[in-house]
């Protein structure tokens, strides 16, 4: 039986300071939704105040099946979430290891959250910081809305404007351990590297905490893609008609919804099958991670031909080459 004592100290600043993030995004009147719970202080924090604000919850507690004991983690992190009078599901997924491991897991824990209507995840602003240096070293500045749709899932992010180290100093409050998950201090992902080299470095350089800033700029680069949303279309014609900033993400959605990694290189290679066409050859493309529908594995290399005034997506053979060309 769970008690209607509440599980948190009177005076705890700073899980107050995320119930304010949440209620400022899902809003103070109680409702039904899911969250993502690895166990780590983020999610644990996030859980916890949806639960304080009165929400009815079920945390999704996702085994990747990477690590030893990945099993149990899941299992911990829903008996915390039960704990506190949410409900938990622990979902087991396969993540493809080809690639991106980081990315594949990503894909499957997202198609996982999909059934499951608006599930809140637990990004910070040192998150959105984070996201918006490695888009920049990919060629795409970016950043994280609160409101998106991933891979299907209706995904809510209350937390991008609390730091990480509010979330940790929460569950001090809250009397609870926090999962280290060990991807997140292996140096090896650019993620992990970014936080734990460069970010300091930058603090050394412009003499304070460079994460607001990021964070904020992350935010309004946010915006600004969604303003420019513009649907996937594989016709040339429509594409070489629209201005760049809305041509360039219009072409990067149709690569995307044809399972295709995006890249700088592969944005600009099409942008010139429909606005310099002079009969040239096709543009060397990759499947991404987590995309196996066309029957690829991750890293295949295919090519975008414009045949007839459209694009289309044809293995990298001589012979398709050659009857696109014929096309």
């Amino acid at each position: 039986m769970v008690s209607n004592e509440p599980f948190w100290p009177r005076q705890s600043p700073n899980f107050l300071a995320c119930r304010v993030a949440v209620r400022a995004v899902v809003g103070a009147r109680p409702r039904r939704l899911a969250v993502g719970l690895s166990g780590g202080a983020d999610s644990l924090a996030l859980t916890a105040a949806l639960v304080a604000e009165g929400h009815d919850v079920t945390a999704l507690c996702v085994d990747h099946g990477l690590q030893d004991g990945s099993a149990e983690q899941a299992r911990r992190a829903a008996d915390q979430a039960q704990a506190w009078g949410a409900g938990a599901e622990v979902i087991r997924v396969d993540v493809d290891k080809h690639g991106s491991v980081e990315a594949a897991a990503r894909t499957a824990r997202y198609r996982a959250f999909a059934p499951w209507g608006e599930v809140a995840v637990a990004h910070t602003a040192d998150d959105q910081a984070e996201t918006l240096l490695l888009g920049a070293l990919r060629g795409k500045v970016s950043g994280m809305l609160e409101r998106a749709v991933v891979e299907g899932a209706h995904v809510l992010r209350p937390l991008l404007t609390v730091r990480r180290a509010h979330t940790e100093a929460a569950c001090a409050e809250l009397n609870v351990e926090p999962w280290q998950d060990p991807h997140n201090v292996d140096p090896t992902f650019r993620r992990v590297a970014l936080r734990r080299d460069i970010l300091p470095r930058l603090a050394d350089i412009v003499g304070g905490d460079p994460i607001p800033a990021l964070a904020q700029a992350a935010q309004d680069a946010a915006l600004d893609d969604a303003s420019l949303l513009t649907p996937p279309t594989n016709s040339c014609v429509e594409l070489a008609a629209m201005p760049e900033p809305k041509r360039r993400r219009a072409i990067a959605a149709w690569l995307r919804e044809q399972g295709i990694e995006v890249t700088r290189e592969a944005i600009r290679g099409v942008d010139n099958l429909c606005t310099q066409w002079h009969g040239q050859g096709g543009v060397a493309v990759s499947a991404a991670a987590g995309h196996e529908g066309r029957g690829e594995k991750v890293g295949t290399r295919l090519e975008v031909f414009r045949v007839g005034g459209t694009l289309s997506l044809l293995p990298r053979s001589s012979k398709e080459r050659s009857r696109a060309r014929q096309s």
